[in-house]
């Protein structure tokens, strides 16, 4: 799989509300199938699997079976490669401009006050 189809598969992934609070339930400790179905009473047991199937393909869950247990760990790795991709560069760049922007508020206003009144 390429990378651009590595990220297309997590973009769809996070596309769905129930799997990005599938996602949340999952942030701090590995959970079982039937603990996530619990946290979703409105939707059945055969589409919670189906949204944690498409999870899976995303590489963001990561099952293990245990017995007759199914235990699903959050694998936050590929988050972080959007992150380090898109948002980290962008977020930089955001600050640099916003530190520019307040050097330049800064440098006006006191030029305005050397000036004194008009």
């Amino acid at each position: 799989m390429s990378i651009s189809d590595r990220y297309d598969a997590v973009f769809k992934a996070l596309a769905a509300p129930v799997r990005r609070q599938i996602m949340d339930d999952l942030r701090d400790q590995p959970l079982t199938t039937g603990t996530l179905c619990e946290h979703f009473p409105e939707i059945d047991r055969c589409t919670v699997m189906q949204h944690l199937k498409v999870l899976e393909a995303a590489d963001l869950v990561i099952p293990v079976r245990k017995g007759r247990e199914r235990w699903n760990h959050l694998n936050p790795l590929p988050i972080h490669e959007i992150h380090e991709r898109w948002i980290g560069p962008h977020a930089a760049g955001a600050v640099a401009k916003l530190d520019r922007l307040k050097r330049e508020v800064e440098r006006d206003s006191d030029i305005a006050v050397k000036a004194g009144p008009d």
